[in-house]
């Protein structure tokens, strides 16, 4: 039987090192050491950023809207005419039913058989012209029954795509909304981490920052120099000052970008398309230079964020969630382009 040894005592090398070691992984972040929160500054620049994303799938969103309103109503109609087609065939196929019987009472038998049993020649000719015209109105009906059927059929096909395109749409939209709604409700937790104190501080900032930029969202009555359609257009925007933005909106309480415009142009008796980049595309491109009031203004690009022009350098926009409809320089953003309706 072996002896027992006794473990050797640590070497004060080994425990320098152990020690060593400890030291470093306390030094370690541990699960209970909660990150540093982020500052009033940090938290407004992150949401302010959020924001912005947001305006770019919101116009898209608003272009999916309007094609699904449009495949909708492309839809309905198909569906009323695929109903008419269906009766149209149902007719014609009823019809059809009485003339095969007849033929099938007056043609069933072999013509030679038919002249056999005929006491009159006459009349077996008479029958026999009776048969010869029941076929050829058999015939008419059955090739206006087939031609029928094709055209149900073709109908039949189109609706199953139409269909499928709204289905299309309505996913693309759905996944649009998400993308949108993602980036507001992350804004929102930002702003929610904030005290009280802190977001009134936060809002102080802000309204400093609008006021030395020249910002305005008080209720106001159009006085510059636009006339006819444009002033209309301006007069219906400058009552929606103070109103809040809403991304998808067009009114009467709330607006996105080009919810505001639309609206505005409409009220003028001019009918826009829905998202910012229809509207680029659609209007006479005017330069910088010579923009009148009622002009529409694009910022960052051609598909992000418009508003209108109202002279002396200056636009009246609905800015983005959590801000109301306002009037700004026109170089408080980046210019892009401007176009007249």
């Amino acid at each position: 039987m072996g002896t027992h040894r006794r473990p050797k005592p640590p070497s004060r090398a080994r425990i320098a090192t152990l020690g060593s070691i400890v030291g470093a992984v306390s030094l370690l972040p541990t699960q209970s050491q909660a990150a540093p929160k982020p500052t009033v500054d940090e938290v407004r620049k992150q949401v302010e950023k959020l924001y912005e994303e947001a305006t770019g799938p919101t116009e898209e969103y608003n272009g999916v809207l309007a094609e699904q309103k449009k495949l909708q109503r492309e839809v309905d109609g198909g569906q009323d005419r695929l109903a008419r087609k269906q009766q149209e065939f149902n007719e014609l196929r009823d019809k059809l039913g009485p003339l095969a019987a007849e033929q099938y009472r007056s043609g069933s038998i072999d013509p030679s058989v038919q002249l056999f049993l005929a006491g009159d020649p006459d009349d077996f000719l008479e029958k026999a012209e009776v048969v010869s015209r029941t076929s050829d109105r058999q015939a008419d009906a059955l090739r206006a029954l087939q031609s029928k059927q094709r055209e149900l059929a073709q109908e039949r096909a189109g609706a199953a795509q139409r269909l499928e395109a709204l289905q299309e749409a309505r996913t693309k939209a759905k996944e649009k909304k998400d993308e949108v709604q993602a980036k507001l409700t992350k804004a929102r937790k930002l702003l929610n981490s904030l005290t009280a104190a802190q977001r009134a501080r936060m809002e102080a900032a802000q309204e400093r920052d609008d006021a030395a930029a020249g910002v305005s969202d008080s209720a106001a009555d159009y006085n510059g120099p636009a006339s006819g359609r444009a002033k209309s257009a301006l007069d219906f925007a400058y009552a929606q000052l103070g109103k809040p933005y809403e991304w998808g909106s067009t009114g009467p309480n709330s607006y996105d970008c080009s919810g505001l415009v639309g609206a505005s142009w409409r009220t003028a008796g001019v009918s826009l398309p829905r998202t910012v980049k229809e509207m680029y595309d659609a209007g006479r491109k005017v330069s910088r230079s010579d923009m009148q009031p009622g002009d529409i203004i694009y910022w960052y690009n051609d598909t992000q964020h418009n508003g209108m022009y109202v002279g002396d350098g200056k636009a009246i926009h609905a800015p983005r969630t959590g801000k109301n409809i306002e009037i700004v320089p026109v170089d408080s953003m980046p210019f892009f382009a401007a176009s007249r309706p």
